[in-house]
């Protein structure tokens, strides 16, 4: 993220950072590629080498731990849908 703006109140926003490595850059090209689509306008996904990054920023930090803990199961389903050793039922 660029800068942090400050509320009108003075108070910081509250943010996080979550780095999440991953088997390879191809695999976490796929991963960002699956939870980009449902970032709010407060988030932004990265690649990294073979690292995802995210970073989250909320108003309070009641909103941030429910988007984190959003975030974290979309990631959780995303790196276990592209894992490459995943095997489908579809022939």
């Amino acid at each position: 993220m660029s800068g942090r703006e400050r509320r009108p109140d003075g108070d910081s926003p509250a943010t996080a950072a979550i780095r999440t490595t991953h088997d390879s850059p191809a695999a976490a090209e796929r991963i960002a590629a699956a939870v980009a689509p449902d970032n709010t306008a407060e988030m932004t996904t990265r690649v990294e080498d073979d690292a995802v990054v995210t970073e989250i920023t909320r108003e309070s930090t009641s909103g941030l731990h429910s988007t984190v803990d959003d975030y974290v199961v979309n990631l959780r389903v995303a790196a276990q849908l592209t894992n490459d050793t995943t095997q489908s039922n579809h022939e």
